[in-house]
Protein backbone atom coordinates (compact mmCIF):
# COMPACT_ATOMS: atom_id res chain seq x y z
CA UNK A 1 0.00 0.00 0.00
CA UNK A 2 2.79 2.42 0.83
CA UNK A 3 4.68 1.82 -2.42
CA UNK A 4 2.32 3.75 -4.73
CA UNK A 5 1.79 6.41 -2.03
CA UNK A 6 5.50 7.20 -1.81
CA UNK A 7 5.79 7.05 -5.59
CA UNK A 8 3.18 9.81 -5.93
CA UNK A 9 4.83 11.78 -3.10
CA UNK A 10 8.24 11.51 -4.76
CA UNK A 11 6.79 12.63 -8.09
CA UNK A 12 5.24 15.74 -6.51
CA UNK A 13 8.44 16.60 -4.67
CA UNK A 14 10.65 16.10 -7.74
CA UNK A 15 8.42 18.40 -9.77
CA UNK A 16 8.75 21.16 -7.16
CA UNK A 17 12.52 20.66 -6.99
CA UNK A 18 12.83 20.57 -10.77
CA UNK A 19 11.03 23.87 -11.31
CA UNK A 20 12.92 25.39 -8.35
CA UNK A 21 9.74 26.09 -6.40
CA UNK A 22 11.35 25.07 -3.11
CA UNK A 23 14.36 27.31 -3.74
CA UNK A 24 12.21 30.28 -4.74
CA UNK A 25 10.01 30.09 -1.64
CA UNK A 26 13.02 29.56 0.62
CA UNK A 27 14.64 32.69 -0.84
CA UNK A 28 11.45 34.69 -0.26
CA UNK A 29 11.33 33.56 3.37
CA UNK A 30 15.03 34.28 3.84
CA UNK A 31 14.88 37.79 2.38
CA UNK A 32 11.78 38.89 4.27
CA UNK A 33 12.83 37.30 7.57
CA UNK A 34 16.25 38.95 7.40
CA UNK A 35 14.72 42.32 6.60
CA UNK A 36 12.29 42.03 9.49
CA UNK A 37 14.96 40.79 11.91
CA UNK A 38 17.36 43.62 11.05
CA UNK A 39 15.03 46.53 10.36
CA UNK A 40 11.91 45.66 12.36
CA UNK A 41 12.84 48.21 15.04
CA UNK A 42 14.35 50.81 12.70
CA UNK A 43 11.67 53.36 13.68
CA UNK A 44 13.11 53.33 17.20
CA UNK A 45 16.60 53.92 15.81
CA UNK A 46 17.69 50.31 16.38
CA UNK A 47 19.07 48.02 13.68
CA UNK A 48 19.61 44.32 14.15
CA UNK A 49 17.94 41.71 16.38
CA UNK A 50 17.92 43.31 19.86
CA UNK A 51 15.22 41.16 21.43
CA UNK A 52 14.16 37.57 20.82
CA UNK A 53 10.55 38.41 21.71
CA UNK A 54 10.43 41.33 19.30
CA UNK A 55 12.04 39.35 16.49
CA UNK A 56 9.69 36.38 16.85
CA UNK A 57 6.63 38.64 17.17
CA UNK A 58 7.59 40.43 13.96
CA UNK A 59 8.20 37.16 12.13
CA UNK A 60 4.81 35.86 13.31
CA UNK A 61 3.11 38.63 11.35
CA UNK A 62 5.15 37.72 8.26
CA UNK A 63 4.24 34.04 8.54
CA UNK A 64 0.52 34.66 9.04
CA UNK A 65 0.28 36.65 5.82
CA UNK A 66 2.74 34.73 3.64
CA UNK A 67 2.68 31.03 4.58
CA UNK A 68 -1.10 30.45 4.17
CA UNK A 69 -1.05 32.09 0.75
CA UNK A 70 1.90 29.97 -0.41
CA UNK A 71 0.30 26.77 0.91
CA UNK A 72 -3.04 27.51 -0.77
CA UNK A 73 -1.36 28.31 -4.08
CA UNK A 74 0.68 25.14 -3.81
CA UNK A 75 -2.21 22.76 -3.28
CA UNK A 76 -5.40 24.20 -4.73
CA UNK A 77 -5.03 22.43 -8.12
CA UNK A 78 -3.53 19.16 -6.86
CA UNK A 79 -6.66 17.17 -7.73
CA UNK A 80 -8.82 19.49 -9.81
CA UNK A 81 -5.87 20.17 -12.09
CA UNK A 82 -5.44 16.45 -12.75
CA UNK A 83 -9.17 16.19 -13.39
CA UNK A 84 -9.19 19.06 -15.91
CA UNK A 85 -6.18 17.65 -17.76
CA UNK A 86 -7.87 14.25 -17.94
CA UNK A 87 -4.96 12.56 -16.16
CA UNK A 88 -6.85 11.69 -12.98
CA UNK A 89 -8.57 8.66 -14.51
CA UNK A 90 -5.28 7.64 -16.09
CA UNK A 91 -3.52 7.71 -12.73
CA UNK A 92 -6.24 5.66 -11.07
CA UNK A 93 -6.13 3.13 -13.90
CA UNK A 94 -2.84 2.00 -12.37
CA UNK A 95 -2.81 -0.18 -9.23
CA UNK A 96 -3.41 2.92 -7.14
CA UNK A 97 -6.26 3.71 -4.75
CA UNK A 98 -7.87 7.11 -4.28
CA UNK A 99 -6.45 7.21 -0.75
CA UNK A 100 -2.91 6.57 -1.99
CA UNK A 101 -3.23 9.25 -4.65
CA UNK A 102 -4.50 11.97 -2.32
CA UNK A 103 -2.27 11.05 0.61
CA UNK A 104 0.75 10.81 -1.70
CA UNK A 105 0.08 14.24 -3.15
CA UNK A 106 -0.26 15.72 0.32
CA UNK A 107 2.95 14.07 1.49
CA UNK A 108 4.93 15.29 -1.51
CA UNK A 109 3.60 18.85 -1.32
CA UNK A 110 4.02 18.90 2.46
CA UNK A 111 7.65 17.86 2.10
CA UNK A 112 8.29 20.64 -0.43
CA UNK A 113 6.58 23.21 1.80
CA UNK A 114 8.49 22.01 4.88
CA UNK A 115 11.86 22.14 3.11
CA UNK A 116 11.23 25.67 1.86
CA UNK A 117 10.09 26.85 5.30
CA UNK A 118 13.01 25.32 7.17
CA UNK A 119 15.48 26.57 4.56
CA UNK A 120 14.00 30.06 4.57
CA UNK A 121 14.25 30.55 8.32
CA UNK A 122 17.61 28.80 8.83
CA UNK A 123 19.78 31.88 8.36
CA UNK A 124 17.80 33.93 10.90
CA UNK A 125 18.23 31.05 13.33
CA UNK A 126 21.99 31.27 12.92
CA UNK A 127 21.89 35.02 13.57
CA UNK A 128 19.73 34.60 16.67
CA UNK A 129 22.07 31.90 17.97
CA UNK A 130 25.06 34.21 17.60
CA UNK A 131 23.16 37.09 19.22
CA UNK A 132 21.34 35.38 22.10
CA UNK A 133 22.97 31.98 22.54
CA UNK A 134 21.64 28.44 22.40
CA UNK A 135 18.60 29.12 24.62
CA UNK A 136 17.11 31.31 21.89
CA UNK A 137 17.07 28.35 19.52
CA UNK A 138 14.49 26.53 21.65
CA UNK A 139 11.87 29.22 21.24
CA UNK A 140 12.86 29.98 17.67
CA UNK A 141 12.75 26.27 16.84
CA UNK A 142 9.21 26.14 18.21
CA UNK A 143 8.31 29.12 16.05
CA UNK A 144 9.68 27.46 12.90
CA UNK A 145 7.92 24.19 13.75
CA UNK A 146 4.60 25.93 14.29
CA UNK A 147 5.12 27.92 11.06
CA UNK A 148 5.45 24.62 9.24
CA UNK A 149 2.30 23.38 10.98
CA UNK A 150 0.41 26.48 9.89
CA UNK A 151 1.48 25.88 6.30
CA UNK A 152 0.41 22.23 6.46
CA UNK A 153 -3.00 23.19 7.83
CA UNK A 154 -3.64 25.50 4.88
CA UNK A 155 -2.24 22.86 2.52
CA UNK A 156 -4.88 20.47 3.88
CA UNK A 157 -7.54 23.11 3.27
CA UNK A 158 -6.22 23.59 -0.27
CA UNK A 159 -6.47 19.87 -1.00
CA UNK A 160 -10.02 19.88 0.37
CA UNK A 161 -10.91 22.71 -2.02
CA UNK A 162 -9.25 20.83 -4.87
CA UNK A 163 -11.33 17.74 -4.12
CA UNK A 164 -14.64 19.58 -3.76
CA UNK A 165 -14.39 21.72 -6.91
CA UNK A 166 -14.65 20.69 -10.54
CA UNK A 167 -12.93 23.67 -12.16
CA UNK A 168 -9.44 24.98 -11.57
CA UNK A 169 -10.51 28.62 -11.82
CA UNK A 170 -13.17 28.13 -9.17
CA UNK A 171 -10.66 26.39 -6.90
CA UNK A 172 -8.22 29.29 -7.26
CA UNK A 173 -10.97 31.81 -6.49
CA UNK A 174 -12.06 29.90 -3.41
CA UNK A 175 -8.44 29.67 -2.25
CA UNK A 176 -8.20 33.47 -2.35
CA UNK A 177 -11.49 33.79 -0.47
CA UNK A 178 -10.23 31.34 2.12
CA UNK A 179 -7.04 33.35 2.61
CA UNK A 180 -8.98 36.59 3.06
CA UNK A 181 -11.39 34.97 5.50
CA UNK A 182 -8.85 33.37 7.83
CA UNK A 183 -6.11 36.00 7.61
CA UNK A 184 -8.11 39.25 7.44
CA UNK A 185 -11.87 38.93 7.91
CA UNK A 186 -12.11 36.47 10.81
CA UNK A 187 -10.38 38.60 13.45
CA UNK A 188 -12.05 41.81 12.26
CA UNK A 189 -15.48 40.20 12.56
CA UNK A 190 -14.61 38.84 16.00
CA UNK A 191 -13.37 42.20 17.27
CA UNK A 192 -16.39 43.94 15.78
CA UNK A 193 -18.71 41.58 17.63
CA UNK A 194 -16.87 42.21 20.90
CA UNK A 195 -17.08 45.98 20.46
CA UNK A 196 -20.76 45.84 19.52
CA UNK A 197 -21.65 43.81 22.62
CA UNK A 198 -19.35 45.53 25.13
CA UNK A 199 -21.13 46.94 28.14
CA UNK A 200 -24.19 44.75 27.68
CA UNK A 201 -25.30 41.87 29.88
CA UNK A 202 -24.45 39.42 27.14
CA UNK A 203 -21.00 40.94 26.62
CA UNK A 204 -19.20 38.57 29.01
CA UNK A 205 -20.84 35.52 27.48
CA UNK A 206 -19.97 36.74 23.99
CA UNK A 207 -16.38 37.34 25.07
CA UNK A 208 -16.09 33.85 26.50
CA UNK A 209 -17.47 32.31 23.31
CA UNK A 210 -15.23 34.53 21.19
CA UNK A 211 -12.16 33.29 23.07
CA UNK A 212 -12.93 29.70 22.10
CA UNK A 213 -13.80 30.76 18.56
CA UNK A 214 -10.13 31.63 18.09
CA UNK A 215 -9.55 27.88 17.78
CA UNK A 216 -11.70 27.97 14.63
CA UNK A 217 -8.92 29.84 12.84
CA UNK A 218 -5.53 28.12 12.34
CA UNK A 219 -3.86 31.52 11.94
CA UNK A 220 -5.06 32.56 15.41
CA UNK A 221 -3.95 29.24 16.90
CA UNK A 222 -0.51 29.84 15.43
CA UNK A 223 -0.44 33.41 16.74
CA UNK A 224 -1.36 32.39 20.30
CA UNK A 225 1.14 29.53 20.19
CA UNK A 226 3.97 31.98 19.52
CA UNK A 227 3.05 34.66 22.03
CA UNK A 228 4.96 34.71 25.28
CA UNK A 229 2.01 35.12 27.66
CA UNK A 230 -1.79 35.09 27.85
CA UNK A 231 -1.66 38.81 28.69
CA UNK A 232 -0.10 39.49 25.29
CA UNK A 233 -2.74 37.35 23.59
CA UNK A 234 -5.57 39.01 25.46
CA UNK A 235 -4.33 42.46 24.48
CA UNK A 236 -3.84 41.42 20.88
CA UNK A 237 -7.34 40.00 20.44
CA UNK A 238 -9.14 42.48 22.72
CA UNK A 239 -10.28 39.67 25.03
CA UNK A 240 -8.60 40.87 28.20
CA UNK A 241 -8.62 38.14 30.84
CA UNK A 242 -11.20 35.98 29.04
CA UNK A 243 -8.72 33.65 27.38
CA UNK A 244 -8.93 30.16 28.95
CA UNK A 245 -5.84 28.95 30.86
CA UNK A 246 -5.51 26.08 28.36
CA UNK A 247 -4.46 28.66 25.77
CA UNK A 248 -1.19 29.10 27.70
CA UNK A 249 -0.27 25.45 27.07
CA UNK A 250 1.92 24.88 23.98
CA UNK A 251 0.78 21.24 24.05
CA UNK A 252 -2.92 22.05 23.75
CA UNK A 253 -2.41 24.74 21.15
CA UNK A 254 -0.08 22.44 19.23
CA UNK A 255 -2.78 19.77 19.26
CA UNK A 256 -5.30 22.34 17.99
CA UNK A 257 -2.98 23.16 15.09
CA UNK A 258 -2.51 19.45 14.43
CA UNK A 259 -6.29 19.11 14.29
CA UNK A 260 -6.36 21.73 11.54
CA UNK A 261 -3.93 19.57 9.55
CA UNK A 262 -5.73 16.28 10.07
CA UNK A 263 -9.41 17.30 9.86
CA UNK A 264 -9.48 18.93 6.38
CA UNK A 265 -7.30 16.15 4.97
CA UNK A 266 -9.58 13.48 6.45
CA UNK A 267 -12.62 15.26 5.01
CA UNK A 268 -10.91 15.47 1.63
CA UNK A 269 -10.18 11.74 1.73
CA UNK A 270 -13.82 11.04 2.62
CA UNK A 271 -15.24 13.24 -0.15
CA UNK A 272 -12.74 12.31 -2.85
CA UNK A 273 -14.59 10.82 -5.81
CA UNK A 274 -12.38 10.33 -8.87
CA UNK A 275 -15.25 10.38 -11.37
Amino acid sequence: MTGPLFTIAGKELRERLRNRWVLAVALVFTIFSLLISYFGAAQQGVVGPRSLELTVSSLVSLVIYLVPMIALLLGFDAIVGERERGSLELLLAHPLTAFELLAGKFLGLATALTLSTLGGFALVGVLLFRQFGSEALWHYGGFVLSSTGLGLSFLSLALLLSVLTRERTRASGLAIVLWFFFVLVFDLALLGTLVATSGSEAGARVGDAAAWLLLANPADVFRILNLFSLEQAGGLFGLGALLPPAFASPLWMGLALLGWIVAPLALALWRFKPS
